[in-house]
């Protein structure tokens, strides 16, 4: 059962493979001086990106944690969310409120997705 990281560092790699599963490392957004739907879509384009590298998509996802700083911006995310998810795939999810590594970062997500 061989383990696959890439873009390993230090503190973590983005992307772990084992056994035909996918663990991406928490994602937050491209500016964190946008507003949760915009912080929201440019997550969610990085773990697009992830997913295709390591072999997958979004129609393969299996679970999904999502952290957001603050539960009022969770029907704005949400609404990001759902327009995202391909009908007919979500995944297995967790959404809840926490503190960031950042004051200014409004949503964080850590994603598990099966290979195609």
């Amino acid at each position: 059962m061989q383990i696959e990281r890439q873009e390993t560092k230090q503190r973590m790699s983005r992307i772990v493979k084992h056994n035909g599963t996918i663990y991406l490392c928490g994602q937050v957004c491209a500016d964190a001086t946008k507003d949760i739907s915009e912080q929201t879509q440019t997550m969610l384009d990085k773990v697009d990106a992830l997913l295709i590298q390591a072999g997958s998509d979004r129609e393969h996802m299996l679970s999904a944690t999502v952290y957001v700083r603050d539960m009022k911006d969770f029907a704005a995310m949400n609404a990001v969310w759902d327009a995202w998810v391909p009908e007919g795939h979500a995944p297995a999810r967790a959404c809840v409120e926490a503190r960031m590594a950042r004051a200014e970062l409004l949503v964080e997500i850590s994603v598990v997705a099966a290979e195609k």
